[in-house]
């Protein structure tokens, strides 16, 4: 049992990391946050709540991931190396494409509603 419960400590501190670390998840936060203020305002529906919330954390969650990555890579690999930057690259493209779907989704839902 307090296996368990450490392995929700380490989680909850690479959260707290990456969050107060990574430029990039501060903009994630700014657009969750306009994202949610204009669900309330537009009223959204709770299938549009679910598209919302997994677009969101998809994005988080790829981030976070991205981050893992990038800070491996930096350790197993200090000096430049042509697969190191291709790893990095890769995954900041999977983050692009996740941000990317959850920027259409948020407007196939919130321009109608604007309109």
């Amino acid at each position: 049992m307090r296996k368990r419960l450490l392995s929700f400590k380490y989680a909850f501190r690479g959260i707290r990391e990456v969050f107060g670390s990574e430029a990039n998840m501060k903009i994630h936060i700014a657009i969750t946050l306009l994202v949610l203020i204009c669900g309330i305002v537009f009223s959204i529906s709770l299938i549009e709540w679910m598209f919302c919330l997994l677009c969101i954390g998809l994005v988080v969650g790829a981030e976070m991931i991205n981050t893992a990555i990038e800070n491996v890579v930096d350790l197993a690999s200090p000096e430049h190396h042509l697969l190191a930057g291709k790893a990095k690259d890769i995954a900041a493209g999977a983050v692009l494409i996740c941000a990317i779907i959850s920027v259409v989704i948020g407007l196939l839902i919130f321009v109608p509603k604007a309109w």
